[in-house]
């Protein structure tokens, strides 16, 4: 992800929290918690041009309203503070991919937020000399054959990282690179699905996280912000004391079978799973000059139907 793209996403997590904050401030007290990832995110928010900020402001406020009626928690009158807390970059290392945690302390309730700007992109992860995604992604440590197979392609990008080499001067490199770095991952994921058939479930759970939480996704072009639900554990949409939400939001099933993994091109593996779940791996190199390491543009190409998908248009 560039800068530009990072503090805006930054921004864009920034308003929302103060979206919220405005928004639930009628019912009841809201604490913002002033940490490290606020002062980042605040810092990024006023980095932006008026116009920028109106468009991020615009976008919030569309979706704001259904986050609140999906949760009516959140918006129960209370004597207790509401609590908004933006996570650490740390969060996501171990397992927790949401940006803004809304809590009440006084009874055993959170929920999170995962909030983007422009992208749906599920994660940016990595192959590369020295990373063993395997254990990473889903407990099952890289064989020697995949191992084997990926060192001479390795070695090569780190004798041209030494000379200084960009990328566009490798030839061919989607045939030399791209291609065999895709077929060695696919192998590699069905052998280690041959050994252990929990790689689906831990996979997912690698990609979406180990917690609950709405995905919110504004397009500017489109003037939409999205509202994905993902409820794996149940722990989205509870009843307040006073009210149930009118939208029910449903548990979703993690996957237990890999269906397929197969090439899309010379570029993309496509991964089909049961219960649902469907996903594209686009692989590129994220810098100009080379190293050996290239990153991947992991997306969902299909998703379960209890992933509900809320469309709410900008006034």
């Amino acid at each position: 992800m560039s800068n530009r793209s990072n503090n805006r996403g930054r921004a864009y997590e920034f308003i929302w929290a103060n979206t919220l904050r405005d928004v639930l401030n009628r019912n009841r007290k809201v604490v913002v918690v002033e940490n490290s990832s606020y002062r980042a995110n605040k810092r990024a928010w006023e980095s932006l041009d008026a116009n920028l900020q109106d468009v991020f402001k615009v976008s919030a406020k569309a979706a704001v309203d259904t986050l609140l009626e999906l949760e009516p928690r959140m918006t129960e009158p209370d004597e207790q503070d509401l609590v908004l807390e933006f996570q650490t970059d740390e969060a996501g290392v171990q397992g927790d991919v949401r940006d803004l945690v809304i809590k009440r302390n006084n009874i055993e309730w959170e929920i999170g937020l995962s909030i983007k700007h422009n992208h749906d992109a599920v994660k940016h992860s990595r192959l590369s000399h020295v990373l063993d995604f395997g254990n990473e992604w889903f407990g099952v440590p890289c064989s020697k054959n995949y191992w084997d197979k990926v060192k001479p392609i390795f070695d090569d990008l780190i004798k041209k990282q030494s000379t200084g080499t960009l990328w566009r001067q490798v030839s061919n490199k989607t045939v030399k690179v791209y291609l065999p770095l895709l077929e060695a991952f696919i192998e590699e994921v069905q052998l280690a699905y041959e050994k252990n058939k929990s790689v689906p479930k831990k996979m997912l759970e690698y990609l979406i996280g180990l917690y609950d939480y709405h995905k919110i996704v504004s397009n500017d072009r489109r003037r939409i912000t999205t509202i994905e639900t993902f409820n794996v554990h149940g722990t989205l949409n509870k009843p307040s004391r006073i009210r149930t939400s009118t939208i029910v939001v449903p548990s979703v099933k993690l996957p237990t079978e890999l269906v397929t993994i197969r090439l899309r091109s010379n570029t993309t593996v496509e991964m089909y799973l049961n219960n649902g779940w469907q996903l594209s791996f686009r692989i590129h190199n994220a810098k100009t000059e080379v190293e050996p390491s290239l990153k991947f543009d992991i997306r969902f190409i299909g998703m379960p139907t209890t992933v509900l998908t809320i469309e709410c248009k900008w006034n």
